[in-house]
């Protein structure tokens, strides 16, 4: 299938909904034994199923979760793929950053990011420096659009007030249960912005996916039998400016999540769901905004 895309005013577009990449390969580091040919056959099924989103780190095992996203896009055309990656928080300085982009495109056997971000602020490294070496990285077409990840509001405007380009993404951690970003203004601040937000957690490690909540079984009821999952994915690909992606090991998994892809939620059932979902949480359960 054909991932459809969301497009942004100032001409950024990314693919409603991406492949993740935590903890294949390990979790900060490389897990011994880890089983290698399972991760690259996930990731293999989905860019087969249409997916062309891959998001990934320098810090996801240690470096080798981006190498195995290496070792599968070498079969596949790049340029009709759209590859992110993150810097970690430690590298923030301007030589640093730039250290770690090499390192990942290396890791990665590609020569650009169509998206760079960083991964979460360091208050101990002046953001001046970072952007500076981000936008030189733009410059000179390592990377070809700029983003952050777990920022708040106020330090969104701190970045973009210090970047001579556009910011055009922020990833966060995003739901129907976890709605930090929206009670501290992250979702509004993209709208305004122009800004894309990039949802992880869709499901919430599973939380999402179960039946039995009455507001989400009438939901999958009334879109023709959708899965909760589906419903909970779509919920977020269906507002503005908003895409998300979920790692899928398993061939079900990701069949069951594209099909909440390539339809829409009505208006007034995204605003339900905002409203009534039950258990909201204001702060993530695994990063907070900083």
């Amino acid at each position: 299938m054909e991932i459809p895309t969301k497009t942004l005013k100032n001409g950024f577009s990314m693919p409603v909904f991406g492949i993740g990449t935590w903890l294949m390969g390990g979790d900060t580091q490389r897990r011994e034994g880890n089983d290698d040919e399972a991760d690259l056959l996930g990731l293999k099924n989905a860019l087969d199923a249409g997916v062309t989103h891959i998001d990934t780190a320098e810090r996801y095992a240690g470096g080798h979760a981006e190498e195995l996203v290496g070792e599968v896009i070498k079969n596949y055309d790049r340029k009709k793929l759209f590859i992110v990656s993150k810097v970690w928080k430690t590298n923030l300085s301007y030589d640093d950053v730039l250290k770690a982009l090499d390192g990942s495109l290396r890791r990665l056997s590609t020569n650009y990011l169509d998206l760079y971000l960083i991964h979460m602020p360091n208050p101990h490294i002046p953001l001046k420096e970072t952007m500076r070496a981000f936008d030189r990285a733009k410059d000179e077409g390592l990377i070809k659009e700029i983003g952050i990840s777990d920022f708040t509001k106020e330090h969104m405007e701190e970045a973009q007030s210090l970047s001579s380009h556009k910011i055009v993404a922020t990833q966060v951690h995003y739901n129907l249960i976890f709605r930090e970003p929206e009670r501290k203004g992250v979702i509004d601040y993209c709208m305004e912005n122009d800004v894309m937000c990039i949802a992880w957690r869709p499901v919430q490690k599973g939380t999402l996916t179960q039946p039995g909540t009455p507001i989400m079984d009438a939901m999958c009821e009334k879109y023709d039998k959708k899965t909760p999952s589906q419903i909970a994915i779509n919920w977020l690909i269906s507002q503005k400016n908003i895409v998300t992606l979920s790692k899928m090991r398993n061939r079900e998994h990701l069949e069951e999540n594209l099909g909440a892809v390539g339809w829409q939620m009505d208006e007034k059932d995204v605003e339900k769901l905002r409203r009534d979902f039950p258990g909201q949480r204001n702060i993530s359960d695994a990063v907070p905004l900083q």
